[in-house]
């Protein structure tokens, strides 16, 4: 007969084809793991260890409970299987549910379709999960799918309005259900279950506890808190710099600006196509001269016409299908993509970019392709170095960023940050700034760009931001998108980095300066040129952004240090407010400005909620008071903004 086994900091439990292990990882997480194997794994994928495995057991060859902080986890047997009730402060949260028998299906040697499933919480709200084009910042109702693709990065952690977080440890494919009628976590192949509960006093204790197992940012550079300038694309250095002239001839301030992809000679060689960017250690020299830092795109996409395919092919390095086939993504002939979770892959390719980018003085990358992007999405019939595809794809973004981490830490560099498209737990502590990807310039994508923002914030990725104005589909000329980028340009100063991208629409008289260029650029974008009353509007935007940066900088060193977002949704500072877990367009900023964006096309005013305390409207210093909506008007050139009274940053607006 089957019996509970009671440890020093876990409590466990066997039966015919099934293992469970309970134990403490951390003062006020437990971890779980459920397996049909005869053992579990040690694997802890991207986790840190436990800080400690501080606990108190008790109990007997039937029911145990293991205590750590405020949680605990009662283990019972029950009908010939087991029962865990997570509880906080002796509250239930969390309660194991027997769905069907089917929860460990087989799928080849010892991996199994596994799913985690729990009783549902009609009272309970979830937030977090990553990004995606989505209008619902609060996912409970809801399901997804776990897995990356341009627009959507699958960060399988949640935060619930119950008091807790839950940590869905498993890199595979899979999905998750916060539905009415259960929550489910799901994987299409694996070894076991494994899953995280965390406790807390507040959202903030909650979040620094998740960052102290999965990481937090390193130091944020000062530059990067500033105006970013990017377009599709600078077809030259010529035309690059012949910007960011412009920009300081005109005195608007500019910390970056970013050259996007194909100034390469091939996919796959990481280098200046010379005919077009002669002199690019003159080039950095000049820009940082004028306080700009380079930015270079990188994309891991390879194909048989660049010089480092036959070292990579033959050593393999690279994603192969599980039969050897080549070309897993078509853009401009057949590609494959580096494997970067081959720890010799990163060093090889970091080496590439160090000849041909670091040595002139780019110390920035975009890291683009992150995901990676293959078509079709048949993820279980792609070879990775650490396994099939279905087990481990969600890691590809991490160990992408973990590459050039390491090879700017190796040359001494502190302030790194690179801009990736696609991120995973922990990806945070390799200076990981994210983006929602390649959205359409839309008023709907801007206010689904607010939901993506406050839910990376509520995973662990404090650096994140939206291409302003959206990706594609953008007509300058339009008044729609003059509207719009007014709008999206307000949003931007307050999202923790402030970055103008996009492919712009051609317009009718627009030159094509290289027509011999393999991947043509799209219309201009830059501040002057969304029509003669949007430039003054965008130009004193930027300058409150230069104002800003000091308070940038204050709150990303508390991220740094706490796991605090700079973004974060009402709830964060506020959770004892019921109704600020109901708000999904409007956010705090640090912990003293209210930000709420104008969201639709045609709309001067809005509702906006005040928790409690006082608060004064940055725009013409009126006081409020809080726990009440007010209605705020805002034409184009005002925003809607909020500081708390006595906050010494409402001097700046």
């Amino acid at each position: 007969m089957s019996e509970i086994l009671i440890g020093k900091s876990y409590i466990a439990f066997s039966m015919r084809d099934k293992v469970v292990r309970v134990e403490a990882y951390g003062e006020d997480r437990i971890r779980v793991r459920v397996s049909r194997n005869a053992a579990l794994s040690e694997e802890r994928w991207t986790l840190l260890p436990p800080l400690s495995d501080s606990c108190v057991v008790s109990g007997n060859k039937e029911m145990a409970v293991l205590t750590t902080g405020t949680l605990s986890a009662e283990l019972t047997k029950i009908w010939g299987d087991y029962q865990i009730v997570f509880y906080k402060n002796c509250l239930e949260i969390l309660r194991t549910k027997k769905e069907d028998d089917g929860i460990f299906r087989h799928i080849e040697g010892d991996h199994y379709c596994i799913k985690a499933v729990f009783e549902a919480r009609e009272e309970e709200h979830f937030y977090g999960l990553g990004q995606e084009q989505q209008d619902f910042f609060d996912r409970k109702g809801s399901a997804y799918e776990l897995v990356h693709y341009n627009t959507k990065a699958s960060i399988p952690f949640v935060y619930s309005s119950l008091g807790y977080g839950f940590l869905w440890n498993n890199p595979a494919i899979g999905h998750c259900e916060l539905t009415k009628n259960h929550t489910l976590w799901m994987c299409d192949s694996a070894y076991q279950a494994d899953y995280i509960i965390i406790g807390g006093r507040t959202p903030a204790d909650i979040m620094k506890k998740y960052c102290e197992l999965t990481g937090f940012a390193p130091q944020f550079p000062k530059w990067a808190a500033g105006f970013w300038q990017c377009k599709l694309r600078y077809e030259s250095q010529e035309d690059l710099m012949a910007v960011a002239r412009e920009y300081k001839r005109r005195n608007i301030p500019i910390d970056v600006i970013v050259i996007d992809f194909f100034h390469w000679t091939e996919q796959g060689n990481w280098e200046f196509d010379q005919s077009l960017w002669p002199d690019p250690r003159a080039m950095c020299e000049e820009l940082k001269e004028m306080g700009i830092e380079p930015v270079v795109s990188i994309w891991p996409t390879i194909n048989p016409n660049s010089k480092n395919y036959t070292y990579l092919d033959d050593n393999n390095m690279l994603v192969r299908t599980e039969n050897g086939q080549y070309g897993i993504f078509s853009f401009h002939g057949q590609q494959t993509y580096v494997d970067v979770t081959h720890p010799e892959t990163r060093k090889y390719v970091w080496a590439q970019v160090k000849k041909n980018y670091y040595t002139y003085g780019i110390k920035t990358f975009w890291l683009d392709q992150a995901e990676p992007e293959i078509h079709p999405q048949q993820f279980d019939n792609l070879k990775f170095y650490l396994g099939n595809g279905a087990q481990i794809a969600l890691l590809y973004p991490y160990y992408y960023a973990k590459g050039f981490y390491d090879g700017l830490k190796a040359e001494g560099e502190e302030e790194i940050a690179v801009l990736t498209r696609a991120g995973y737990l922990g990806s945070q502590r390799f200076g990981t700034i994210l983006w929602n990807g390649d959205i359409p310039s839309t008023f709907k994508a801007l206010r689904q760009s607010v939901v993506s923002g406050l839910s990376m914030g509520m995973c662990g990725i404090p650096w994140w931001n939206s291409d302003i104005g959206g990706f594609h589909s953008g007509d300058i000329e339009n008044p729609y998108f003059q509207e719009l980028i007014v709008r999206w340009f307000q949003f931007g100063v307050f999202c923790p980095v402030m970055r103008l991208h996009g492919a712009r629409q051609k317009t009718k008289n627009q030159v094509d300066r290289h027509p011999e260029v393999l991947e043509k650029s799209g219309g201009d974008n830059e501040i002057w040129s969304f029509g003669e009353r949007n430039y003054p509007i965008l130009k004193k935007l930027i300058e409150l952004r230069e104002r800003l940066k000091p308070y940038i900088m204050l709150h990303m060193d508390i991220a740094t240090k706490e796991g605090t977002p700079i973004m974060r949704p009402m709830f964060f500072d506020f959770p004892c407010d019921q109704e600020t877990y109901l708000l999904d367009d409007q956010y705090m900023f640090g912990s003293d400005i209210l930000f709420a964006p104008i969201l639709d096309q045609g709309q001067v005013e809005r509702k906006v909620y005040l928790p409690e305390g006082k608060w004064i409207r940055t725009s013409d210093k009126k006081e409020y008071n809080g726990g009440q909506y007010i209605l705020c008007g805002a034409v184009l050139d005002e925003f809607i903004a909020f500081v708390k009274t006595g906050a010494t940053i409402i001097e700046i607006f």
